[in-house]
């Protein structure tokens, strides 16, 4: 990219001569005959490179050097001056200016000068830009997955966070929904700009108005001071609101308001803040199902959503469950001071066929518990919660103990079999999503049915 140059001097012609030089050297030239000019255009668009004369007749080179600096710390000030002298040139350097040069200059020394000041400028921002990937994709690296289905979520995040429009991400309880959010924001350019999370679930409308547009003192009984409300503190940066669905249709009235005008008012307020934040919005409910159903606003479902990403359940995740049970035995036993590396096979194979309703947050849940309370190096089935050492014991009558996998089977088999072979009503009793039902059915060869019957009254209620 081109560099920006400005050239500031009370001099006519050294402005007019330098102006061609680097214009030729391919840099975007201002020039200006005044300090207090140049410094109301560097507010409002700062320059890379800054030549500054240092007698000029209404401020200071100097004090222009610390102005610039106070500005924008990234600009890099070369002082010139036809009165050179050693002292001035070290107090110029201590005062952060990249160089000092005095009249008559070579223009050959002077143009390796700025080409100098250039790449050092290109290198901090690759150095930057570096670090922000790096810090991305530590985020990214705390959402755990190799399966195919959490390989296209990791490809949309990397897609979306590099355009500024709001997202909408859906997906059960416990799917990770928000550290897909903070990954979003921590890829995109508002990565050094706040990250604001809000629960929208189990508020009253006033509660979730007041702290996400903030008041004013006084505007209610208690309110004793102005206090800013999230949307205005996420400002350049992004608001994450989860469970937005759980919002009354008043509220989202509200809402798709601020959307619209990118604008807030305070409770109470009577002037109108401007906002410049990114929205990602979660659910865990289809929210086109509820625009259907009239619980949800048609208009604020398509500004939410402009790009989906579809967060899978654990039991669609391939894999990822033994990558989630490591990795969560090595991070609680960091977190407790203790040597657990590892689970044995019987337990590990309970959890590998468990349906997870709460999904990762549930596995994190059973491996945090797990590792506190164990007194052993491996996790065995003595440490995972009751209800699932039973299905180590789980028997058929007059058989003894069965492998896990005969027993889920067997169970499977005996759901269709007691719903007449209805498919939809058997993920509703197993509690597993329908493809999950019909990779098992294939797996243990349950596919070829008899005709579908109308299940048993008993199960309908």
């Amino acid at each position: 990219m081109k560099g920006r140059l400005a050239v500031v001097d009370d001099e006519l012609t050294v402005c007019r001569r330098l102006a061609q030089v680097f214009t030729n050297e391919d840099f975007e030239v201002e020039t200006f005959c005044s300090a207090s000019v140049f410094l109301d255009r560097m507010k409002k668009e700062p320059f890379d490179i800054v030549m500054v004369d240092l007698r000029l007749p209404d401020i200071d080179g100097l004090e222009v050097l610390t102005r610039v600096k106070r500005m924008n710390s990234d600009t890099e000030v070369i002082l010139i001056t036809g009165f050179g002298s050693i002292d001035s040139a070290i107090r110029a350097i201590k005062m952060g200016a990249f160089h000092y040069v005095t009249k008559p200059f070579k223009i050959r020394e002077l143009t390796s000068l700025v080409r100098r000041a250039h790449e050092k400028i290109e290198l901090r921002k690759e150095n930057r830009k570096l670090r922000e990937m790096l810090k991305g994709k530590d985020v990214i690296k705390q959402i755990i997955g190799k399966s195919p289905a959490m390989q296209e979520v990791f490809k949309l995040i990397y897609k979306v966070a590099a355009v500024d429009c709001n997202v909408l991400l859906l997906g059960q309880s416990g799917t990770g929904k928000e550290l897909v959010a903070r990954a979003i924001h921590e890829l995109s350019p508002r990565h050094n700009r706040p990250f604001v999370a809000f629960n929208c679930g189990g508020f009253t409308e006033e509660l979730i108005t007041s702290e996400l547009f903030g008041y004013e003192k006084g505007a209610f009984t208690g309110a004793h001071a102005t206090k800013i409300g999230l949307m205005e503190a996420a400002s350049g940066g992004t608001v994450f609101l989860d469970e937005v669905s759980e919002m009354s249709l008043s509220m989202q009235v509200k809402l798709l308001h601020v959307i619209q005008e990118k604008r807030i008012l305070r409770v109470g307020g009577i002037q109108p803040i401007d906002l410049d934040i990114r929205i990602i919005a979660a659910s865990n409910k289809d929210l086109k199902n509820e625009v259907s159903l009239g619980n949800f606003r048609e208009d604020l479902y398509f500004r939410l959503n402009v790009v989906t990403i579809k967060l899978p359940p654990l039991t669609e995740r391939d894999g990822d469950i033994s990558l989630l049970i490591s990795y969560f035995i090595e991070k609680y036993s960091a977190l407790f001071g203790k040597k657990v590396h590892g689970i044995d096979k019987t337990a590990k194979d309970i959890l590998l066929n468990y349906s997870f309703p709460g999904n990762v947050r549930e596995l994190e849940n059973i491996i945090e518990r797990a590792v506190a309370l164990t007194e052993k190096d491996i996790l065995t089935v003595e440490d995972l919660p009751q209800d699932l050492r039973k299905l180590e014991f789980d028997t058929f009558e007059g058989e003894g103990l069965l492998p896990l996998e005969e027993v889920e089977k067997r169970y499977i088999k005996k759901v269709l079999e007691k719903t007449g072979y209805n498919k939809a009503m058997a993920t509703q009793i197993l509690k597993v999503p329908r493809t999950t039902l019909w990779r098992k059915l294939k797996k243990y060869k349950l596919e070829s049915s008899p005709l579908p019957s109308k299940p048993p009254k008993t199960l309908l209620r």
